[in-house]
This record gives C-alpha cells, sequence and structure tokens, in this order.
C-alpha cells in the first residue's frame, strides 16, 4: 500500500495541530519534513519524540514535536510519523501539503483505521467503534463505545461462531466417518445446541434497541397545554435559553430542538407547540409539527400544571400519548397545589414532582429517565449490536440457525442442518469482518472523517 497522509486534529484553530503520515515511507518522508534537533528521523526508535524545525523544501514552516512509531506496534501496523504543529489553519495546511511534496498521497476518509483493520490490529466491529467514540455525546455512550473498542462484541461473536462450528463438525464427522467410532448426532442433541445458538442471538437483538439510544440518543418530546413550564423546563434542561418564556398562550410556534447530555444519557429534546385548539394558522401549523415529533419520540416528558385542575386540554393530551413510554411531570411545585395526580398516575405511573425554575429537577428528571428506559441495567461488556449492518448480519444468522432447527425437528437429514449453519457462520464473519466484502468495509468508512 502506499504512504498516506492527512491532517488528524479538526480543521480550526487551537494550541496544536497533528499531520498523520503512515506507510512503507513514513519515515521517508518524515525526514524531508521534519529536522530533529541532534539526529535524524531514520534513527529515531519507536515510542519515541524529538524537538525541531519543520521545512517546505528551504523553507521553514514552524517548529514542532515529532512522534515516531514503528511496525507492527502502531495504530495501523505500518511505520508512522505524526508532526505536531501550531494549531493554525494556514500552517497546518502547509505541514500537509510539503508531507505530499514528500511523496505522500492523501488519505481517505478513515484511511488509518481502514489500514488497522486490513493488517489484523482490529476487527471491524472495533473499527465502527472508533467512529462511534468519536460521535459520543454523552458518558454512557462512551462507555459502550469503549467496550466495543475493546473487542466485547468481537469476542462475544468468536463465542457464538466456535459453538456453531462444533455443530457443524461434529455433523461433518458422523457423515463422512460413520463407521469410526464418532458420537452419534442425534435430533436432541443438534436441538439442544442450536436452541444455545438462537438464545445467544436473540441477546444481542434484545439489547439493540436500547444500546441504539445510549449511542444514537434519546428522541425525548416535550409536550403538554400552553403555559404548563414546557420552555421553562427546555431551557433548565439545556442550560440556556433556547425557548421563549412568556405568560402569552400559544408562544412556542415551532418546534425549539436541542441535544444534551441528562444523567449520563443524550436527550435530543424538542420543546413542542401547546396542546389546544387555536385559529391562528401558524399556531396550527406549529401544533402539527409538534404531533409528528410526539409519534416519532422514544421518550414523552408529558408536562401538567400543579397550581391548576385537569383540563380538557389535558384529556385530549392522555389520549395523544396513551401508546408511547411516557414521564408525567408535574410541574410549579412552588405553587398552590390543585392537580389530583392520581388521574394521571393511573395511566402513566407515579409523579415526577418539580419545579422548572430549580436546578434540583434535573437530577430528578435524569433519575426517572434512566429508570423508565432500564438504561442503568445495561451492560456494554457483554457486548453489544451498534448499527444496522451489525444488527441485519445478526438477523440472518438467526434465521439461518432457526431453519436449522425446522429441518431437525422434520426429520431432514443432518446434512442439511449443515448447510444452514454454514450460513450462520458467514453471516457472523461478515459481521465481524473475518469474511466481510470490499463492499461491506467501504460502507462501513463512509462515515469516518479524514485523518482518522
Amino acid at each position: 500500500m502506499s504512504t498516506v497522509c492527512a491532517i488528524a486534529t479538526p480543521a480550526a484553530v487551537g494550541g496544536i495541530s497533528v499531520v498523520r503520515i503512515s506507510g512503507e515511507k513514513a519515515f521517508e518522508i518524515a525526514e524531508k519534513v521534519f529536522a530533529p534537533i541532534n539526529r535524524k528521523v531514520s534513527e529515531m526508535r519507536g515510542y519515541t519524540a524529538a524537538y525541531g524545525k519543520i521545512f517546505d523544501g528551504e523553507e521553514r514552516l514552524d517548529d514542532g514535536v515529532l512522534l515516531v512509531f514503528r511496525a507492527p506496534h502502531s495504530y495501523t501496523g505500518e511505520d508512522v510519523c505524526e508532526i505536531s504543529c501550531h494549531g493554525g489553519i494556514y500552517v497546518t495546511k502547509r505541514v500537509l501539503r510539503a508531507c505530499i511534496k514528500a511523496g505522500a498521497e492523501p488519505a481517505a476518509a478513515g484511511e488509518f483505521t481502514k489500514r488497522a483493520l486490513l493488517n489484523g490490529k482490529i476487527s471491524l466491529t472495533q473499527a465502527e467503534a472508533v467512529a462511534d467514540i468519536i460521535s459520543a455525546q454523552g458518558g454512557q455512550s462512551l462507555s459502550c463505545s469503549n467496550a466495543m473498542r475493546e473487542g466485547a462484541l468481537y469476542r462475544e461473536t468468536e463465542r457464538i461462531s466456535e459453538k456453531i462450528t462444533e455443530i457443524s463438525s461434529y455433523i461433518s464427522a458422523w457423515i463422512d466417518y460413520p463407521d469410526d467410532d464418532t458420537p452419534v448426532v442425534t435430533s436432541e442433541w443438534l436441538e439442544e445446541k442450536l436452541n444455545e445458538v438462537n438464545a445467544d442471538f436473540e441477546r444481542l437483538l434484545e439489547n439493540y434497541d436500547t444500546g441504539r439510544l445510549i449511542r444514537e440518543g434519546i428522541s425525548c418530546a416535550i409536550v403538554g397545554k400552553p403555559n404548563v413550564g414546557k420552555s421553562t423546563l427546555m431551557n433548565l434542561i439545556s442550560g440556556e435559553e433556547r425557548s421563549i418564556v412568556s405568560s402569552v398562550e400559544g408562544t412556542t410556534r415551532d418546534v425549539v430542538e436541542e441535544t444534551v447530555s441528562l444523567g449520563g444519557a443524550v436527550l435530543k429534546l424538542a420543546d413542542c407547540a401547546g396542546i389546544r385548539e387555536t385559529s391562528d394558522e401558524v399556531e396550527k401549523i406549529g401544533v402539527g409539527i409538534m404531533l409528528k415529533k410526539l409519534k416519532n419520540a422514544d421518550i414523552v416528558l408529558a408536562v401538567f400544571d400543579g397550581s391548576r385542575e385537569i383540563s380538557n386540554e389535558d384529556e385530549r393530551l392522555f389520549e395523544l400519548i396513551s401508546d408511547k413510554t411516557v414521564i408525567p411531570i408535574v410541574n410549579k411545585s412552588d405553587l398552590e397545589q390543585r392537580l389530583d395526580e392520581s388521574e394521571i398516575e393511573k395511566r402513566f405511573g407515579k409523579c415526577v414532582i418539580i419545579s422548572a425554575k430549580d436546578e434540583k429537577s434535573i437530577e430528578l428528571l435524569g433519575a426517572e429517565i434512566n429508570s423508565r428506559l432500564d438504561l442503568a441495567k445495561f451492560d456494554a461488556n457483554a457486548g453489544t449490536l451498534a448499527n444496522e449492518r451489525q444488527r441485519g448480519c445478526v438477523l440472518r444468522a438467526k434465521a439461518a440457525v432457526e431453519n436449522a432447527l425446522s429441518a431437525v425437528r422434520s426429520g431432514i437429514t443432518p446434512d442439511a442442518v449443515g448447510v444452514e449453519l454454514e450460513e450462520a457462520l458467514n453471516a457472523v464473519f461478515e459481521l465481524s469482518g473475518k469474511s466481510a466484502s470490499e463492499e461491506v468495509i467501504a460502507s462501513v468508512f463512509e462515515r469516518f472523517c479524514v485523518g482518522k
């Protein structure tokens, strides 16, 4: 493979920027660009750094630091040099251009991680976890991605593939050497083993939705009738005035959105227009948008005014959210209470009593969201499916195992079971990257940034 280079830090002004070079000629190219004090780049040992001057031909560009990693003990498994310069956009681009003039080719998106995959440093699921770490916005999301980066899912797929391989090997031995002293493969034994594998796939699929919420964020709609405190709650959670707060009904006409971290989880908040009958055409549009947000929300924060009795608008809200995961919030606890909470609790469970003007309310909400979605029970180290590609592989493998079970129960010969098990194994190997096609690998790295 060619030697490639790219800027590995964001294209913005900062303290330092890093230009990464990877490939067989990494040291040769770095030596043309970087001049360490009192030694040569080619003489540097792996895992060492040197201060020196950065050049573009004869022109001195900057002072900086060079880090070197010798193959195979590097991120990509190749010789790698990283030049740290001052974090100006212009000087960083000049350093990159100097590396290209010295013989490196510009790296494609995710190429360094792709080379780590192709050189056997990481699995495909671990490569996908790298992208998830970069995009993580909350503590739970980061923990989940780090567990995947450490190989939690890869180890789980290896364990399952070993089970499938064991079943297949017993079937093959019994078919190929029936007269030898090989164990007889009974339908009872096959069914027991296949059920175990099927249960493993079911556990992976059951955790997918919770894992998706943790990684991608929880779509959360804040709804209620006008003036219950939705916008005040939105501003409290987001930590800034994102929504206009007014005593005038119908102030929020559009959906105000914000992504925040609450209790370690990432919430994609949407402060929706108040639920009421209105003749205002603009407000009607806002209510229509609110209904769409409500339909797609993972969880609903239904806000009620504790200082007022249940109204017709509240009753309408009950109907709209009857099939959703709802956290009922009784706001304005600092005022005299007139709301009958029992009417709400018999529909949606225990109410969270808050004052949206009190910052302590954030902790109460964070704990309740984690409880309702069972986020605290989620074990990232158990191995979790991270995206639809991985989920699709497991669904295919599970379908093949279920076909094998049907064949056993129908009395079909074991060789037919072996064919289905081969299909299941291929799907598992595609998940981990052991037998993934070039098209699958290319699609994975489409979401990567250049420099990683």
